[in-house]
């Protein structure tokens, strides 16, 4: 067969790769027997963003003299040389940070126990639109169904966790996981997960502990510049073994057979992963299709929302305590006096002592530290969004659905705990209200009796300076 030929009659850049099988599911060199004057240009000349290991083109050398060994490119040419399946992929390389529209075709005859096929690509700096949207039937209506999930969520996570349960089913797999990650604190977080009926799986929170992010960290070099990776046979699983010995131990200890994991990554700022274990492997092709275009926009969710949630924090949240600010107490007490429910509502509100005295005679960054130290040990009693700072060395804590003995306890346990820390000495006034709607009361009831605290502290600490 005249292989260059079939080549130069493609317009645009085109090789024909060959494909040593071994056996079911198993294959040896993967290699670029010839290929078009495009083709070649994009070895020797290639575009901006594109660098590859050699840019002399050799016929008939590995492929992985050009770039680095991709599972996924060997597995379309696989499938197209050795299957004769005809494939088409728009897929994003994280290694070139472009885009690229990919067709496999199949040729006959083969070579012994060399197959062939054709290779087809053209190369985008920026998605194209039409491009992705090119896609069957069947995967525009799953990734239609999700996008429209997520523009009509009003709570983002448990929409998420339909998303994730969605995917599963889409994958059939045992188990689909959505995990974020903090690259500055180096902690993983599991958003959502989802396990077929009757999985034997444990759930991720089970693996989360203090050495996970290292292998979580891991798998960037494990994709290695592809855009997933998908493990469906022990092949595959071989090559992950040779590439990351502990997540290989990882994932076998988890009882995992085959994984399909890709990372959620938008702006060139990596959010965390998606994956999915013990899929149906015979649909492969089919769920990194989805996947491919599904991640995309799962990603750009992701990624609003993150952004969403730190200027939620910076708008409701005290920089110098960390616990939530006026602004954010008076809208929560606002919403509680319209709730309509017949939940109660406690109220402590917490005097700092001492405040003016260490400004005046120590400096207001000595102020600050005994302020942060207060704010901690509230926090030791209190979950922080319950816990407001109203101001100056005022903090008001909020508790809903709790009764008035639970309400005095938790402020006994509050002053037992400030004696922990240096100089933190609270004035305390509680207010209790049976009906939620009546908040502002018991805030009212508090802060009176609060007043009477403090001044019962001055009155035995008459060398205390009130403040003004």
């Amino acid at each position: 067969m005249d292989f260059q030929a079939i080549c130069d009659n493609i317009p645009t850049a085109a090789c024909v790769m060959s494909v040593e099988k071994f056996g079911e599911d198993d294959y040896g060199n993967v290699r670029i027997v010839t290929g078009n004057k495009p083709y070649i240009a994009s070895i020797e000349h290639p575009v901006e963003r594109i660098t590859m290991l050699s840019e002399k083109f050799v016929p008939n050398q590995l492929y992985t003299k050009y770039i680095p060994r991709d599972l996924n490119f060997e597995d379309a040419c696989y499938n197209a040389a050795v299957h004769k399946q005809v494939l088409h992929s728009y897929a994003h390389a994280t290694r070139f940070d472009v885009w690229f529209d990919l067709t496999f075709l199949p040729l006959i005859p083969d070579d012994g126990n060399i197959c062939y096929c054709l290779y087809i690509m053209d190369i985008n700096i920026k998605p194209d639109p039409k491009r992705m949207s090119s896609i069957s039937a069947d995967i525009a209506s799953a990734v239609l169904e999700t996008f429209i999930k997520l523009r009509s969520a009003e709570d983002f996570r448990e929409t998420m966790s339909v998303i994730c349960s969605d995917i599963r089913a889409q994958c059939g797999s045992e188990h689909c996981c959505i995990m974020l990650m903090d690259t500055e604190k180096r902690k993983c977080s599991v958003l959502c997960e989802a396990f077929a009926d009757g999985s034997k799986l444990l759930p991720m929170d089970s693996y989360l502990d203090e050495n996970f992010y290292d292998i979580a960290d891991s798998w960037k070099a494990t994709i290695a510049g592809s855009n997933c990776v998908i493990v469906k046979n022990t092949h595959d699983m071989k090559v992950v073994q040779e590439r990351n010995p502990a997540w290989y131990e990882s994932l076998k200890g988890a009882g995992c057979k085959n994984i399909v994991l890709f990372p959620l990554e938008f702006k060139g700022e990596l959010l965390g992963y998606i994956w999915s274990i013990n899929f149906n492997a015979e649909a492969a092709d089919l769920i990194k299709e989805i996947l491919e275009i599904t991640t995309f926009i799962l990603a750009s969710e992701l990624y609003s929302y993150r952004m969403l949630d730190k200027l939620h924090i910076l708008s409701s949240t005290d920089m110098l305590t960390g616990v939530m600010n006026r602004n954010e107490m008076n809208n929560f007490i606002d919403a509680l006096a319209k709730e309509d429910t017949t939940k109660s509502v406690g109220i402590i509100f917490v005097d700092l002592n001492g405040l003016k005295r260490i400004n005046d005679n120590e400096g207001h960054n000595a102020g600050d530290r005994l302020l942060k130290n207060a704010a901690d040990a509230m926090r030791d009693v209190f979950a922080v969004h319950q816990i407001f700072r109203a101001g100056g060395d005022e903090f008001v804590v909020v508790l809903t659905d709790v009764t008035e003995d639970e309400l005095e306890s938790k402020a006994d346990k509050l002053r037992k705990i400030s004696e922990r820390y240096d100089k933190v000495v609270f004035a305390i006034g509680t207010g209790y209200e049976a009906d939620v709607k009546n908040v502002r009361a018991a805030l009212h009831n508090a802060d009176e009796r609060m007043y009477t605290d403090k001044k019962a502290y001055y009155d035995k600490h008459p060398n205390e300076k009130m403040r003004s």
